[in-house]
C-alpha cells in the first residue's frame, strides 16, 4: 500500500508539472499571438463597415492584452491545473480499485491452496500435544507403575498391604518426577506461614484468595507453596503412531 501512496504521490506531480508547461505554452501563444493579430487589424483598411469591425476586434484585443496578466494567465493556468488534478483523481481511483482487486485475488489463491495443508498440520499438532501429555503417564507408568497402582482395588488389601504398595509406587514416581522436572517451590515458606506479596508480583505465579482488596503490598497466609519445574526435560517420544497408547502391553513367549 505505500508503494501504492508512492506512485500515487509521484503521478500527481507529474501531471501539475505537465499542466503547468502546457499553460506557459498556451499563454505564451496567446500573448505573441494577440499582439500579432492587434498589429494586423491596425493595417488592414478596406470599406467601412471592415474598417469598424476591426477598429472594434482591435479594441477588444487591446482590452484583453491590457489584462492579460490578470484575466488570460490565471484563467488559463487554473483550468488547465484543475483539469489535470480531476484526470489525477480519476487516475488514483481507477489504479487503487486494481490494486485492491490484485491484492484480493493473490490473497484467495494462496488460501485456497493452503486449506488443506493447514487442517493436515493442525491435525498433526494435536496429535502430537495429545502423544506429549499421555507420555507423560507412559513415563509414570513405566518407571513406578502409578496406572497400575490406580487401576488396582485396594478394597482387597490391609492397610499394611496398601501402605507398603503406596510407599513403593511414591518412590519411583518421585525419582522419575526428579530426573524429568525436578520441582521447586514457588514460594520458599512453610505452608501456615504469614508472608508479605510485594508490588510487581508474577500474577502467573502467585494467586491471591480470599479478602484482595487494594494494591500490594498484601500479608496473608501461605496456603500452598506451588511448584514450578526446576528441570526442562521432555522425555524422548516412543515410536508408536497411535496417540491413544500410553504404553504397550507385554506378552512373555515361552
Amino acid at each position: 500500500m505505500n508503494g501504492f501512496k508512492l506512485v500515487s504521490k509521484r503521478l500527481f506531480n507529474v501531471i501539475t508539472l505537465l499542466a503547468l508547461l502546457i499553460s506557459v505554452c498556451i499563454i505564451a501563444g496567446l500573448y505573441f499571438g494577440i499582439d500579432w493579430l492587434a498589429v494586423k487589424l491596425a493595417q488592414d483598411t478596406g470599406n467601412e463597415m471592415i474598417v469598424k469591425a476591426i477598429s472594434w476586434g482591435a479594441n477588444y484585443l487591446n482590452v484583453i492584452s491590457r489584462n492579460f496578466n490578470v484575466w488570460v494567465i490565471p484563467t488559463v493556468t487554473g483550468s488547465l491545473v484543475l483539469s489535470g488534478w480531476i484526470l489525477w483523481l480519476i487516475l488514483r481511483l481507477s489504479l487503487s480499485k486494481m490494486v485492491n482487486d490484485l491484492q484480493a485475488k493473490q490473497g484467495e489463491l494462496p488460501s485456497k491452496g493452503k486449506s488443506g495443508k493447514d487442517f493436515v498440520d493442525q491435525k498433526i499438532a494435536m496429535e502430537r500435544k495429545r502423544r506429549l501429555f499421555l507420555h507423560s503417564l507412559s513415563v509414570l507408568q513405566r518407571d513406578g507403575r502409578l496406572l497400575d497402582f490406580f487401576d488396582e482395588e485396594l478394597s482387597l488389601y490391609d492397610d499394611e498391604q496398601i501402605g507398603a504398595a503406596v510407599r513403593s509406587v511414591q518412590e519411583d514416581c518421585k525419582k522419575t518426577i526428579k530426573k524429568y522436572i525436578d520441582p521447586k517451590p514457588v514460594i520458599d515458606a512453610e505452608e501456615g506461614e504469614t508472608i508479605t506479596i510485594e508490588p510487581g508480583f508474577d500474577i502467573d505465579a502467585i494467586k491471591l484468595v480470599g479478602n484482595v482488596a487494594g494494591d500490594p503490598p498484601f500479608k496473608g497466609t501461605l496456603k500452598h507453596r506451588g511448584w514450578r519445574a526446576g528441570k526442562n526435560e521432555i522425555p524422548k517420544l516412543s515410536d508408536i503412531q497411535d496417540s491413544t497408547i500410553i504404553i504397550p502391553a507385554e506378552v512373555d513367549i515361552q
